[in-house]
């Protein structure tokens, strides 16, 4: 676990720390598309985050060739080396596109490419645990399709939720933990040394989050763009492929019976990363429903919109902060809930938990659509929105007429000043 987190704290120091020169670098090429009518930001801000992030995953693969134990996991396995060629392909593609733009079939073919590299050098799933079945092995051509549509569809997916500041990176971060969480435990539980692989990619795929999110949080000083949205899609669909496409169910050994017995008992345990629909639901979700809302329109699925999760947040009322909050909520709840329950699927406890929480869930949803009101005794401890004396002087306040002598001044009801920019003289 050291060796982990040495790891992980290696990438995120990287990636925070290249991030700086990167935002300047991005300013001085002219990286700063113009405003867009589905973009949620009113300040032109720098791309090509996605370069310092590929920085600290080279670096966080560099440290941990080098440790005792992760180096093993070079020596025994060229998985690695595939997620570092297909992470190339698809961050200098991310690049080009940040910069000058790239049509959107020819993005989608650089995609099957990047996943075409990373399946010839070994990364590519090779059965699959089938419900009544047993393990059902792959052809060389069933399994590339299936490698191949995965990376595409979890590349795709991160790229669309990637509209608010700090929440694609937040929300693969909490998915990246949950991975991690579950290949830890089939590694060091179970002694699988395939999983390791899987292990890795999720701490440094952690690392490279948490190191730019200080930068892109609200207000974002730098946004990850395309170069940073698909290159961390790419590996926490490598991370995917490699433990549910290597690992073998019977090497567990958690059933002496049939085959076909045991990969039944173990559904609970291969079905959140049978497909990484799960630790990404969120995402993949919202990727469905945009597909299916522009094709309903005629449109083509790649054409843009205002339309996606977070754009309805906050049309129906939730501040920016507060709608990245309630994804980053759903996501952690989705990942870690399927998580938990791949750990002890008997447990009813685990079930009512994330009954309530999903409660919870819909509570948040629904805030802007009632005014809480806290009691007199609260008010002290509570933000000024819920105040009753602040709710009824801001009401008091825009209600009042303005007089005649003060328009143009800065009186109450002249708003003008808090709209109209202030051009400085340089």
């Amino acid at each position: 676990m050291r060796e982990y987190l040495l790891t992980l704290c290696v990438t995120a120091a990287v990636t925070y720390l290249l991030t700086g020169p990167v935002r300047k670098f991005a300013i001085a090429v002219g990286a700063m598309p113009e405003i867009r009518a589905r973009d949620v930001h009113r300040e032109p801000t720098p791309r090509l985050g996605g370069i310092a992030m590929f920085g600290g995953l080279c670096a966080g693969l560099l440290v941990a060739a080098h440790l005792t134990e992760l180096r093993k996991v070079f020596e025994l396995s060229n998985e690695p080396r595939a997620l570092l060629s297909g992470a190339g392909l698809i961050w200098l593609l991310g690049v080009l596109d940040d910069k000058w733009g790239v049509d959107a079939l020819v993005k989608l073919g650089g995609q099957m490419i990047a996943a075409g590299v990373m399946v010839l050098q070994g990364l590519t799933i090779l059965w699959i645990p089938v419900p009544g079945m047993g393990t059902v092995s792959l052809t060389p051509m069933q399994g590339t399709l299936l490698t191949v549509a995965l990376v595409v569809i979890t590349i795709n997916a991160v790229n669309f939720v990637d509209g608010l500041d700090g929440l694609a990176s937040g929300m693969v971060c909490i998915a990246a933990a949950a991975f991690f969480m579950y290949a830890y435990r089939i590694w060091f539980g179970y002694g699988l040394e395939s999983a390791a692989p899987a292990t890795l990619f999720a701490a440094i795929l952690m690392g490279m989050c948490l190191g730019f999110l200080p930068h892109n949080m609200h207000p974002a000083r730098i946004f990850m763009g395309d170069s940073g949205s698909m290159l961390i899609g790419l590996v926490l669909a490598a991370g995917a492929i490699s433990i549910t496409g290597q690992v073998d169910p019977d090497a567990m050994k958690l059933f002496a019976g049939s085959e076909r017995a045991a990969v039944h008992a173990t559904v609970p345990v291969y079905i959140p990363l049978l497909l990484p629909l799960t630790v990404i639901a969120v995402p993949i979700a919202d990727l469905i429903l945009a597909i299916v809302r522009r094709t309903w329109r005629g449109q083509s699925p790649f054409a843009a919109d205002r339309g996606h999760l977070h754009h309805r947040l906050l049309e129906i009322g939730h501040s920016h902060s507060r709608a990245v909050w309630i994804m980053y909520f759903w996501s952690a709840l989705i990942a870690f809930g399927a998580v938990a329950f791949s750990v002890n699927s008997t447990s009813m406890w685990i079930v009512l938990a994330i009954v309530a929480l999903s409660g919870v869930g819909l509570v948040l949803l629904l805030l802007p659509r009632f005014t809480p009101r806290a009691p007199r005794w609260a008010e002290a401890f509570v933000p000024p929105r819920y105040r009753r004396s602040a709710r009824a002087a801001k009401a008091a306040a825009e209600s009042a007429p303005v007089p005649a002598g003060l328009h143009g001044s800065t009186a109450i009801g002249d708003r003008s000043r808090f709209t109209q920019p202030t051009k400085i003289d340089a």
